[in-house]
């Protein structure tokens, strides 16, 4: 593990649960009843939100640690003389 990936929250490996399947149900004249599956859509939609952030989130991290790290490599080089 790279000391960048350190930074991410480690519920983050576990991934997004999504959100549950709904309970079908009967409409008064025995038709399925399309709501629960409208919500439930709408829920995993949700779901999807959050697993998305968390990869923008994380890519940001990881560059910025990166760039981080490049600096850091580019200042300690020993110089000649201590000049160059």
């Amino acid at each position: 593990m790279s000391p960048c990936s350190a930074l991410l929250p480690d519920d983050w490996s576990a991934g997004v649960a999504p959100a549950p399947l709904p309970e079908s149900a009967k409409l008064a004249d025995g038709h399925d009843d399309a709501r629960p599956w409208q919500s439930g859509f709408v829920e995993q939609t949700g779901q999807l939100e959050i697993a998305n952030d968390r990869y923008t989130a994380a890519t940001g991290i990881v560059s910025r640690c990166e760039a981080r790290d490049a600096a850091a490599v580019v200042k300690a080089r020993p110089k000649v003389l201590g000049i160059f």
